[in-house]
């Protein structure tokens, strides 16, 4: 068991809170399953997605400056289940903290700027952390397994890591940025069955959508085939960017490609809750494009 409550300052995102609702839903539902305390940073801005630096470097770090100072004055992590924002506020972070051992000016501006906006200084007293590595090195898979009820024996699970949770930051300490098996791991300890194949480790087209969205379609169908051919039921990812591209806009895929795919795409927290017996309704299973009513019925869920 636990010696304690895990408790982190919660940083859910923009699209978690709109296109994708459900990443929300399944995140506070799962963290209730297994009884860890979310503080929700209401007062954070969009991390900017990478955008932010494109126009300028300093607004991207005093922008998520900020968000990491939120979370330092709780005194906790700041947690995150979208790997774009992983990425950007985890790399920010990594760098404000080199600053201050190498370019103190440059804190001092950063913070210059927040102070005139009347928010709390950056002081990196915090780190930045994505749920699934809380879940393996904060609260451990052993853990999660004692309190599975539904075990998705029989699933097959392809993970889509995204491209900023594994190469955004200088180090990635919890797994290997071109061979990680974090979420595989995870697929273990539920039960199912890992699935590896060429694309999850690679990007999912979404930020060529917006000016390339032929080639971003076709990115996406190739690494939707790719899983669907080494026969998985299902993919996974920890980053809702990703899920809108994979899942949202999977029948625009197919047109693109002229081939029927129709595989579900699940958010990791979706896949974890539903393994630890909470209802599908609850995680919002309902509200993806492609259906997820074969894999629900596979596990007697439907």
């Amino acid at each position: 068991m636990l010696s304690q409550t895990l408790k982190y300052a919660y940083f859910p995102g923009c699209v978690a809170q709109g296109a994708c609702g459900e990443l929300h839903m399944s995140t506070v539902a799962l963290s209730q399953a297994l009884g860890i305390q979310l503080v929700e940073l209401k007062k954070a801005s969009c991390c900017g997605s990478g955008t932010f630096k494109e126009d300028s470097q300093l607004l991207e770090d005093t922008v998520n400056a900020r968000n990491i100072s939120l979370a330092e004055e709780l005194k906790l992590p700041l947690i995150t289940h979208c790997s774009t924002c992983q990425g950007v506020i985890g790399h920010v972070d990594e760098r404000l903290k080199e600053s201050q051992e190498t370019d103190p000016a440059y804190i001092n501006k950063v913070n210059g700027l927040l102070a005139k906006e009347g928010c709390l200084p950056y002081r990196g007293s915090t780190e930045v952390i994505h749920l699934l590595y809380a879940l393996i090195r904060d609260y451990g898979l052993e853990e999660i397994q004692k309190r599975v009820t539904h075990r998705l024996t029989g699933l097959k699970c392809a993970a889509f890591y995204g491209c900023y949770l594994l190469r955004a930051q200088k180090s990635t300490p919890y797994d290997d940025p071109f061979r990680p098996q974090a979420m595989e791991n995870v697929f273990q300890a539920l039960g199912a069955t890992p699935i590896y194949y060429r694309g999850r480790t690679q990007c999912c087209g979404w930020p060529l959508s917006s000016y390339a969205t032929t080639q971003s379609f076709k990115m996406a169908g190739t690494h939707i085939q790719d899983a669907i051919d080494s026969g998985a039921d299902c993919i996974v990812t920890p980053c809702p960017l990703c899920h809108l591209n994979l899942d949202s806009r999977q029948p625009e895929v197919e047109k693109v490609i002229g081939s029927k795919l129709g595989l579900p795409v699940l958010h990791l927290p979706q896949l974890i809750a539903l393994a630890l017996g909470v209802s599908p309704k609850e995680l919002g299973l309902e509200r993806h494009i492609v259906s997820t009513k074969p894999l629900l019925e596979k596990l007697g869920r439907g």
